[in-house]
């Protein structure tokens, strides 16, 4: 399965994504997500799913299922959208509670053995040097903890761009 998470209006992204495949799962902000508060529910009370019920709960399990995951955010100082960093927050239920170290860093152990691509396209008019490297930094890190067997980082002046690019 793919997914892709997008913080785009949906007029746009239709017109954008017409003729998707139908092996896609699509996240977009339909205004049912709430934030993570960081409770530790998925973890603790209800292992695997988060305690907040907004149709958002199963994020890790939905993760695990993902042959590519594809991200598409306007660029914010160099990190991802509110919306798409609140997604990738409540979909920390992908990962157990304990620990173990890569490449000399702390990451979470893996709930589900599973292993995808991950695509992130950013987006903005002015995206700046330093927000490049601060992007293609985190992306680099989520890869890693998500335990992704390929990842990349692009840069796009304009969304439109990415008109039939995704497959």
């Amino acid at each position: 399965m793919n997914i892709v998470i997008h913080d785009l209006n949906d007029k746009l992204f239709s017109e954008l994504f017409s003729d998707m495949p139908d092996n896609t799962f699509v996240i977009h902000d339909n205004g049912n997500i709430k934030n993570c508060v960081g409770c530790f529910g998925c973890w603790i009370k209800t292992p695997g799913r988060c305690v907040i019920k907004d149709g958002y709960d199963n994020s890790g399990e939905i993760f695990s299922k993902a042959d590519k995951i594809t991200v598409i955010s306007e660029s914010t100082y160099g990190c991802y959208s509110p919306f798409i960093k609140n997604v990738l927050d409540r979909a920390i239920s992908y990962f157990l509670p304990s620990f173990e170290i890569i490449d000399n860093e702390t990451h979470h152990k893996q709930r589900y053995k599973n292993t995808f691509e991950y695509t992130v396209y950013f987006y903005g008019e002015n995206i700046t040097d330093n927000e490049k490297k601060t992007a293609e930094k985190l992306v680099k890190s989520n890869a890693l903890n998500f335990r992704c067997k390929k990842y990349s980082c692009l840069f796009l002046s304009d969304v439109k761009q990415l008109f039939g690019r995704l497959d």
